[in-house]
């Protein structure tokens, strides 16, 4: 999918067309797409597959034709997986003429910035629209961290309660997710860092401010994110602690309870033995089995009240 978009008295309208200074955003493009793009702003089609692989990591980079291809990892909502949250590679390419942005997959960060882009953007102000796109990016890894936080916090309250498998999964889940992001996150910081102290683009003081917000939004969602999977990390352990211990007190009183129920056995199984002369031993059956199962009580009644008496003086 390709859509077109200009600025034009200052708002963002959508084009039928490629026109000059026009913002070109790609979705999952097939080859005909690409061929399109590539014949019409002479972008070389190897740079647009770049960021259409998955594996692809962040960097920047200057092609032989003069365009400049910026490589960043996006934060997205991964519904097709226990992850829910990921990344995935997002190419922009920057040429004389225009901006040409590719991805793998359709994303609410995109069409958020393509519906409500921030104020004074403008497509022929390239380095300004590109930062522009770039603060948006780290204000969503912000956005989604938060978001990772408080639904930890939702699933840790359930599991005090339930302390089921499936808590646990998503709790594991969302530490996948922060591994994603903080791998991501420092490696866009580098691409930054390269950005801001190299001469890929050129840029205006006003610019290199504005790029430098950008980065200290990214420090802080790796700050974030370290802190937020150290965190979980530690509740993770904690849980794991609190589920040995009570399987422990549940073997514990299983055992306890073994124990008493031997008591009676054995006196059934003395009488219930075919011997001569059954006289021999003190009283009888009937007689036994209500002394057997009263001081089977009173055990019980005994370790009860001296585990929850004595132990809350």
């Amino acid at each position: 999918m390709i859509s077109f978009w200009k600025t034009v008295d200052g708002k963002l309208n959508r084009l039928e067309d490629i026109e000059d200074n026009c913002w070109i955003n790609m979705i999952s493009p097939d080859d005909v797409e690409i061929r399109r793009i590539t014949d019409a702003v002479g972008v070389d089609p190897a740079a647009l597959r770049t960021a259409l692989d998955e594996e692809e990591t962040s960097y920047i980079d200057t092609t032989d034709d003069g365009h400049t291809l910026i490589t960043l990892d996006i934060p997205i909502v991964d519904d097709s997986s226990n992850v829910m949250y990921s990344t995935i590679p997002f190419g922009i390419i920057l040429t004389k003429n225009n901006i040409v942005t590719v991805c793998l997959k359709e994303n609410t960060l995109l069409s958020e910035f393509e519906n409500n882009p921030p104020k004074g953007l403008n497509t022929f102000v390239k380095t300004q629209f590109i930062l522009a796109l770039m603060l948006r990016v780290a204000n969503r890894y912000l956005q989604y961290l938060r978001q990772m936080n408080k639904i930890s916090d939702s699933i840790e309250e359930r599991l005090y309660v339930s302390q089921r498998n499936k808590e646990v999964v998503e709790l594991l889940g969302i530490q996948k997710s922060l591994v994603f992001f903080s791998t991501s996150l420092k490696a866009n910081q580098i691409t930054l860092d390269k950005l801001l102290k190299g001469k890929a683009i050129k840029m205006s003081e006003d610019d290199r401010d504005m790029l430098e917000d950008v980065m200290i939004e990214i420090r802080q969602a790796i700050e974030m994110s370290t802190i937020y999977s150290e965190v979980l990390a530690g509740t993770m352990d904690a849980f794991a602690s609190m589920i040995s211990n009570n399987l422990n007190v549940i073997m514990k009183a299983l055992t306890v309870f073994t124990i008493l129920l031997t008591i009676p056995t054995m006196v059934f199984s003395y009488y219930g033995m075919n011997m001569e002369p059954l006289d021999l031993l003190p009283f009888n059956y009937v007689s036994w089995f209500p002394l057997a199962l009263a001081l089977m009580i009173v055990l019980i009644f005994g370790l009860y009240f001296k585990k929850y008496h004595f132990s809350n003086k």
